[in-house]
């Protein structure tokens, strides 16, 4: 991982604090840890990816009233399967980008409702049809922005 994107995801990281834990804005504000957690599993590679995700999600649910542990599988596990991709998918051009980000914004979301308790969970169209999609694609769009405006150029090398 280079200078540019260890800043990059430290800024969305830091950001994303302060928006949702400093102001309480929630959902209001994107989710900017996934989208740090997942520009640095490109550049770092699965077990760094798994590692990153494993602080973020403790991060997550250390401020979280839910279901503590889920954040952690969610985000390690996205961490982990998002490093891959950097095989399969070679290139960081802006569409493949604002893909990536969606999905694995998305399947996180998924991953958290899946292992979360019953109880406290929304129900499953409301979770995965009708909230996800859009808070991915929120997401994206906060990511695709931060990318493109401080840090230019390919992040994976």
């Amino acid at each position: 991982m280079n200078l540019r994107v260890f800043l990059l995801c430290t800024g969305l990281v830091v950001t994303h604090l302060l928006l949702h834990v400093a102001l309480g804005l929630g959902k209001a504000a994107p989710d900017l840890a996934i989208v740090a957690l997942l520009l640095a599993s490109r550049a770092l590679g699965s077990a760094g990816g798994a590692a990153t995700g494993f602080v973020l999600g403790l991060l997550e649910d250390a401020f979280s009233v839910g279901s503590f542990g889920a954040n952690v599988f969610a985000m390690s596990v996205t961490g982990a399967v998002a490093a891959r991709t950097r095989e399969l998918f070679v290139g960081d051009s802006i569409p493949f980008l604002a893909v990536f980000l969606v999905l694995g914004k998305w399947g996180r979301d998924l991953l958290v409702w899946v292992v979360s308790d019953p109880a406290g969970r929304v129900p499953f169209n409301d979770a995965a049809l009708m909230e996800g999609p859009l808070l991915a694609l929120y997401a994206a769009g906060a990511g695709l922005l931060a990318r493109l405006l401080f840090a230019r150029g390919p992040l994976s090398r």
